[in-house]
């Protein structure tokens, strides 16, 4: 099983990375397939209960790709972490299957109590380099975290999410109305700003032609 799921991580790399030119190359090179077939084995062991040699593992692993993953982390198949310096993924997080995870992102506790403190992230989720998903709750099928996002609360399925905190913007490709009055307030706060410049503008001609009287 583990053998297959190393390969299966092999073969989502060469979909869905364009740089990625053999199985190979990416089996030999990539430290995301790495630090994957490191945590599979490390896990194996944190499962049986030995988490000595679980942990000890995970933190090789930690050493030579720079990618954090704890021996606990429940990881589907398929998954692909590109470039991935900087990932750290929780003891309690689950990953679901052919989920794509960029470089910086952060699937973390929050809190110091024990249990379930993780991320649950579901099939086909996208979490853009620098993003952080914080706390223990679901993250729907098919789901986008943008770039430098931070996420603190649950998903839907199909969603796009940006911004601190992130918040959903699109649902399905369509774009949410509640997105739309954050665009128009800024939009309005841009034109308020020209129009202030224009009455100081106003205002300062005034004075020089009252001076001048």
């Amino acid at each position: 099983m583990i053998f297959k799921d190393i390969w299966l991580d092999v073969k989502a790399v060469q979909e869905r990375d364009p740089a990625a030119r053999s199985a190979l190359e990416v089996l030999l090179l990539y430290q995301g397939v790495h630090a994957l077939i490191w945590h599979r084995f490390a896990h194996w062991f944190y499962k049986h209960h030995l988490f000595f040699i679980a942990r000890l593992i995970s933190q090789i692993a930690r050493f030579f790709t720079l990618i954090e993953i704890h021996p606990g982390a429940q990881l589907g198949h398929g998954i692909l972490i590109d470039h991935g310096c900087g990932v750290v993924i929780g003891e309690t997080t689950v990953v679901g299957d052919n989920c794509t995870i960029y470089q910086g992102v952060t699937l973390g506790g929050v809190g110091t109590q024990k249990g379930k403190r993780h991320p649950t992230l579901g099939n086909n989720v996208t979490v853009g380099a620098g993003a952080k998903i914080l706390g223990s709750f679901e993250v729907g099928d098919n789901c986008t975290i943008a770039a430098n996002a931070v996420l603190l609360k649950p998903l839907e399925s199909n969603v796009t999410a940006v911004g601190i905190p992130a918040r959903p913007v699109k649902k399905d490709g369509v774009r949410l109305p509640s997105s739309q009055p954050e665009a128009v307030s800024a939009e309005r706060c841009c034109r308020m700003e020209e129009r202030l410049k224009e009455l100081e503008a106003e205002v300062e001609e005034l004075k020089s032609q009252l001076s001048t009287r």
